[in-house]
């Protein structure tokens, strides 16, 4: 899972317009800020503070660096320790939340920031009751305003675009100041902080086939959901009162593909058609025996066609059979959006298993769940032995306690977070491990901050569980061993779970009176459809 790296457009609005008083202009700074900015050659770029929280509609200005003094964010009160956090989704939000809810000496209590490119929380599991028509986009997606309205923690709307840790000259840094570093918004905002948190989750890798960026919808953010759900809307007006199914391709059968699978296919029942394909011959490898016979199930109910064993060789439009749009020598496509036109897009599936055919599919419409990559930002080329340590896949790696190694002021966790488990693997990209790793980092910055001993972080997994539509889930919990919940007390039990683990009480308590109320129409409703067939019977 994770903080949602939807491609928004860029927007340096403060939650509140009266905050932007808070950025001052200096000529100077500790980490000789001037010199940091003609190095990379950044201009800025005036945000409007003041915009519509509904509809926001931002202005930017693009200004020189001559025109203008660099905007540094001045914190409140400079006595108090400064943490900024990077990213506002399971991992950066709920550890915010944490540290507010610790006891603090005054002196000690520190100033938290939270920078996310969204102006919304998205609880990432519930994504796909979205399309069901389970849930409303307020429930599962609220305004980080609202959120925080009862909090000391600042929320900044803005992209990250720079680090510029200091923490490797030593814990106080290179001119005896207590500063960690200092981040650069894209906005070109620049904030200095004591201590930083990095949880920017994680966004959709779609190079992995030609084609796939061009055509193919991904489905990690809340934009995502709404384009898919829109798509849907439109095939379904397009295709009423024909003979025509509506033809769905999911690619990847992990959690997220299958959840997708049942949910459009029990959206769209005799009008669609949906095919799963999958790289491996078994869906959901990595999930208990109980999980996977329950989505196995289901998905034969539904007359879901899983494709095992094959790779998306490329993805391409009906008329680029006839070469009219042809690829590339590099193997790209050119820019095409998919959820335009009334096009139907060609699979070529390359088999990864002896035995099986070369196969090609139509599809109205292709789901792209395989494959994501953190975004961490890059550092100076002049810090280049200083950097973060990365893997392979873009994450940073962590010691036991969530810091970064050779970073002791920067702590990551989430998809941002390479941290092994007992066995030297890596853990899973997760909510689950996300949300314990929140509570975590926020007791350990506490303790960083305290001069106390930090504490290392133990993943404890408390079972697996997924949607399969409507009225429908399957539940794992890992300690009774064999137990799996379906049905509907699977589904049950799943929202119950979840709802336990919203962001604040107060939106929990909204949440839990729409939920409640949702399930009583929804029980009239459905004693009244009793009552009239038996009515009409007699």
């Amino acid at each position: 899972m994770a903080l949602a790296a939807s491609a928004l457009t860029p927007l340096n609005r403060i939650s509140n317009a009266n905050r932007w008083s808070q950025v001052s202009s200096r000529a100077s700074h500790s980490f000789n800020v001037s010199l940091l900015f003609e190095k990379r050659g950044i201009g800025f770029r005036n945000g409007i503070a003041a915009a519509a929280a509904s509809s926001p509609s931002p202005v930017i200005e693009d200004i020189s660096q001559k025109e203008i003094p660099q905007r540094i964010y001045t914190w409140p009160d400079n006595k108090k320790p400064r943490v900024c956090i990077l990213g506002g989704g399971f991992g950066g939000l709920y550890t915010a939340l944490r540290l507010e809810s610790l006891i603090w000496a005054d002196d000690k209590k520190p100033q938290v920031l939270l920078v996310d490119q969204s102006e919304r929380f998205v609880f990432k599991p519930m994504l796909y009751e979205l399309l069901s028509g389970e849930v409303d986009a307020w429930e599962i997606a609220p305004r980080f305003s609202e959120l925080l309205a009862n909090t000391g923690i600042q929320f900044f709307q803005d992209r990250v675009k720079m680090l510029h840790p200091a923490d490797h000259l030593g814990m106080n840094g290179s001119t005896g100041s207590c500063s960690g570093g200092t981040v650069v918004l894209e906005s070109g905002l620049l904030i200095e902080y004591d201590w930083l948190v990095l949880a920017l989750g994680s966004e959709a890798k779609l190079d992995t086939a030609p084609g796939a960026a061009e055509f193919a919808f991904p489905f990690s953010t809340l934009e995502d959901a709404c384009k898919v759900d829109n798509k849907l809307k439109e095939l379904e007006r397009r295709k009423f009162g024909k003979d025509t199914l509506i033809r769905v391709a999911v690619v990847g059968c992990g959690y997220s593909g299958v959840e997708l699978a049942a949910t459009v296919s029990e959206r769209l029942q005799d009008r669609g058609l949906v095919k799963a394909i999958n790289v491996n011959t078994i869906i959901l490898p990595t999930a208990p025996p109980g999980n996977r016979e329950t989505a196995l199930k289901v998905l034969s109910s539904r007359k879901v066609q899983l494709l095992l064993g094959y790779l998306v060789r490329c993805i391409r439009k009906e008329s680029d059979l006839e070469g009219s749009a042809m690829p590339t020598e590099a193997g790209v496509f050119p820019k095409t959006l998919a959820e335009h036109g009334s096009e139907k897009y060609i699979l070529e599936l390359q088999p990864a298993e002896r035995g099986l055919q070369r196969q090609i599919l139509e599809a109205d419409l292709v789901l792209w769940t395989v494959g994501s990559k953190p975004p961490l930002p890059q550092l100076e080329p002049c810090d280049r032995p200083h950097e973060l340590p990365l893997n392979g896949r873009g994450q940073a790696e962590t010691d036991e306690t969530l810091r970064v190694k050779g970073h002791p002021r920067i702590f990551a966790l989430g998809d941002s977070s390479a941290l092994r488990d007992m066995n030297g693997r890596i853990l899973p990209a997760t909510a689950q491990v996300a949300f314990q790793q929140a509570d975590f980092t926020g007791w350990n910055l506490w303790a960083a901050i305290n001069d106390r001993p930090l504490l290392p972080f133990r993943f404890q997994n408390l079972g697996e569980m997924m949607t399969l539509g409507r009225n429908d889930a399957a539940l794992s919990p890992s300690f009774i061993e064999g137990l799996t919940l379906e049905g509907p007390v699977g589904h049950a039990a799943r929202k119950i779970a979840y709802l336990l683990r919203l962001p604040t009480d107060e939106h929990r308590l909204k949440v839990g009176i729409s939920w409640l109320t949702k399930s009583a129409v929804d029980s009239v409703a459905s004693l009244q459809s009793t009552l009239s067939k038996v009515l009409s019977g007699s």
